[in-house]
């Protein structure tokens, strides 16, 4: 049976209006159906206008995108046997973190030719992607180097990315051993030795990673990979390329992060930002090669196998978003060194998405999807005006340099870091559900301190620091751990009074390390003071309802001063009876929304824990 579409009556806003207004029961609209991004622009669950398909060129219908591994074994030996099982166990292509690059975290390859013919022991290149992670300036020496090693192959059959990113070696390093015109004139001279040698494929890289751990929303992070691409043109253009060759030349790495839409949006945005500038300089738009690899900010310690949750929502959302190719962080990267078990996860995350779930027979899957439109086209927006920002200042050298490009990144991250502390964002497992006395998987080596970045140079800025959000909740989780701080809850009234509020508490304290106890229900309060003294704990909370509190929270605080409880806590806001509680000896109150970071901090100083450093 045929459907005549032209039957059904046309629907307006408005009407669409009416049904979510009995949705919603009296909510205003704009607290349930508008949502105001970190960048700052708004999206709205029912558009004023229907965001058309925009036409975005990126990765043909069909074609899976490039499962990437991670190589970053100190040991040549071992790192060739990682690199022969990631590409014996599904991966097509790797990239080779070198000692040096940002993201080596203390570990990664040698730089010296002759270690680096041992990686590459056995590797067919003609089959297969290499990507290069150097750093330190140290780009053009490893690319120089893996030329002369291949020189016997078709240059045209090699898919060697050498990533060269002097501008991203300067954010993270702070120093430049010598001005950037002679650093640009310098890549030139490296671009154009390797494209004399018959190499072609993308030489330059403008990476987000760096700003995005550093604390950038997704315009910011756009917006740096917009203006270093741009200096990159000009500096290829100024080495006697064409725009044209020159923009070939260029590729660039974004981050994949747990914001499934989010990432979805931000290699279409880019692909428009990019063909906007081409456009701009006179040169007709091409598809850009585009790298996502998920995000270290978001990686835990404490739970790490929820990382398995989160590298799948960021390869799944970076490939329908139209990546050319991925890289998935195996769940224990922020542990250390990762073993072969979550390295093979972390290919087969990828390997499942594509042969599986076979997500890459369609184009660009989220065109014509209205929250995605919307996202896509705001997103550029935004990041478009930051982009002219930058270019106002000089550019992204200069914006570095003076410091205002670490301002922008430093408000965005407080911003964020003010989301951590009060749940407003969540980490599972580690400030929401933690679970104490887990199993920590094993690494083969534990995370190590990179090497310390120099304090002198022709060109000086403030270098761009990479940190994960769950970094302030691990460190006083690990200080509780370590002292055996534990807190007594105190269920006031039924279970039904107090198991809500008694469970929030739990997950509270125990994200900073102090485990929970007790919750049974008390009406005799001298009962409850001997559990409290039974129990060995320094600390005790009250739970129960807003009704149980005002009849019977003042006598069980008292109970509890009076067993010599170095602090009392009560679940929820004092209200009206703030004043009485205090007289009662309650110290201070745990409810959602307020700065749980500092509370933990604070119920820290009154055990005397002591912070343990880093490891």
């Amino acid at each position: 049976m045929d459907l005549d579409l032209a039957s059904f009556p046309p629907a307006a806003r408005a009407d669409w209006l009416k049904l979510v207004e009995g949705v919603l029961k009296g909510t205003p609209y704009d607290k349930r159906m508008l949502t105001r991004t970190a960048d700052g622009y708004t999206l709205d669950a029912l558009p004023e206008r229907r965001r058309e398909a925009a036409p975005i060129a990126g990765r043909r219908a069909g074609a899976p995108w490039k499962v990437i591994a991670r190589i970053d074994h100190d040991d040549p030996a071992a790192a060739n046997a990682q690199l022969l099982e990631d590409l014996d166990g599904g991966a097509d292509g790797a990239t080779l973190v070198f000692a040096s690059a940002p993201a080596a975290g203390g570990f990664g390859l040698p730089v010296r030719h002759e270690e680096l013919v041992q990686v590459l022991k056995g590797v067919m290149p003609e089959l297969i992607t290499l990507r290069v992670e150097a750093g330190q300036y140290q780009g053009r020496d490893i690319a120089l180097a893996l030329a002369r090693l291949y020189e016997k192959q078709d240059p045209a059959k090699l898919d060697i990315h050498f990533g060269l990113d002097p501008i991203g070696d300067f954010a993270a390093l702070g120093a430049a051993p010598i001005e950037w015109d002679a650093l640009s004139a310098r890549l030139g001279q490296t671009v154009a030795t390797l494209r004399a040698r018959g190499l072609v494929s993308p030489m330059v890289r403008a990476d987000g990673r760096l700003h995005h751990a550093a604390g950038a929303t997704d315009a910011q992070e756009l917006a740096a990979v917009l203006a270093t691409a741009l200096a990159y043109l000009r500096a290829l253009e100024a080495a006697g390329l064409s725009l044209e060759d020159a923009a070939g030349a260029i590729e660039v790495t974004l981050t994949a992060d747990v914001d499934q839409f989010g990432t979805q949006a931000k290699p279409r945005a880019f692909r428009q930002l990019w063909a906007a500038a081409l456009s701009a300089c006179g040169v007709e738009a091409k598809p850009v090669s585009i790298h996502m690899e998920t995000a270290w900010r978001s990686l835990t310690r404490r739970d790490p196998h929820v990382n398995l949750l989160r590298g799948t929502i960021a390869a799944f959302a970076a490939g329908v978003g139209g990546a050319d190719s991925v890289s998935v962080l195996p769940y224990t990267q922020a542990l250390g060194l990762p073993d072969a078990d979550a390295r093979r996860l972390a290919r087969n995350t990828q390997v499942i998405l594509i042969e599986e779930s076979n997500l890459h027979r369609v184009a660009d899957p989220s065109a014509g999807a209205g929250a995605i439109e919307e996202r896509t086209e705001e997103l550029a927006a935004a990041a478009w005006e930051l982009f002219r920002q930058i270019e106002r200042e000089g550019g992204m050298v200069e914006s570095l340099t003076s410091g205002a490009w670490q301002k922008r990144i430093g408000e965005a991250r407080k911003a964020r870091e003010k989301d951590v502390a009060t749940l407003r964002q969540a980490i599972t497992g580690t400030s929401e559900f933690p679970l104490l006395g887990e199993a920590v998987p094993t690494v083969l080596a534990l995370a190590r301190r990179p090497s310390a970045a120099p304090s002198e140079g022709a060109l000086l800025c403030e270098p761009l620091t990479a940190q994960r959000l769950a970094e302030p909740y691990e460190k006083l989780r690990d200080a509780g751990e370590a002292a055996g701080a534990r807190v007594f809850l105190a269920g006031l009234g039924t279970a039904a009074d107090f198991t809500p509020r008694a469970a929030f508490a739990r997950s509270a304290f125990e994200a900073g390390g102090i485990a929970a106890i007790g919750h049974d229900s008390f009406t005799d309060f001298a009962k409850l003071a001997e559990a409290f003294r039974a129990s060995g704990a320094r600390l005790a909370c009250l739970c129960s309802s807003d009704e149980v509190y005002a009849t019977s929270a003042e006598a069980a605080a008292r109970a509890l001063k009076q067993a010599d409880a170095a602090a009392i806590y009560l679940a929820g806001r004092p209200g009206e009876h703030e004043a009485a509680f205090k007289d009662a000896g309650i110290d201070a109150y745990l409810f959602a929304g307020g700065d749980l970071l500092a509370f933990l901090e604070e119920a820290h100083r009154r055990l005397g824990i002591p912070r343990r450093a880093e490891p």
